[in-house]
């Protein structure tokens, strides 16, 4: 079980810079993964609807770590670079190996966005910079709307 605790107490100690750097990591790592699932949902001949919403999350992501990456090199004059885990991607593409596990795949990720969510929303409410504050608030908002998307998606699949 993931520690929400935990992982706010760590990531209030970083710094804007760090932040930003983790919230990139976390979008490149994120775009790929769903990208993977995109591929996953297809060769299981799963709903077209299913790997384009996959497909959508990932460009999305791609898209989010492609500005933030303009933003600190803008800010920072370096790529960045972080040492700490993304929050949202779960180790649940392994377990994706039959059409009738799609569910279980949805719920995990959307366990994990929510868990993203939630844990960004508690720093926004918990942190002093302002600049720290609306990032994490911008991140809340990010991850939500993945996590509806998914929900859609589970919907769809009888869930």
């Amino acid at each position: 079980m993931v520690d929400i605790d935990e992982i706010v107490e760590n990531l209030s100690k970083l710094s804007y810079r760090e932040v930003l750097a983790y919230w990139i990591t976390s979008e490149e790592e994120e775009a790929e993964f769903y990208r993977r699932l995109a591929g996953r949902a297809r060769a299981l001949g799963l709903p077209e609807s299913l790997a384009k919403a996959f497909e959508k999350l990932s460009i999305d992501s791609e898209r989010h770590a492609r500005e933030l990456t303009k933003i600190f090199r803008e800010e920072f004059k370096v790529d960045p670079k972080t040492h700490i885990p993304p929050l949202e991607v779960l180790p649940v593409l392994e377990k994706f190996e039959r059409a009738d596990q799609i569910k279980e795949v949805l719920e995990a990720a959307m366990e994990s966005e929510l868990i993203a969510m939630n844990a960004y929303k508690t720093l926004a409410e918990k942190v002093e910079d302002p600049k720290l504050k609306e990032l994490y608030s911008n991140l809340a908002d990010v991850e939500k709307g993945h996590y509806e998307t998914l929900k859609m998606e589970y919907e769809k699949v009888g869930g």
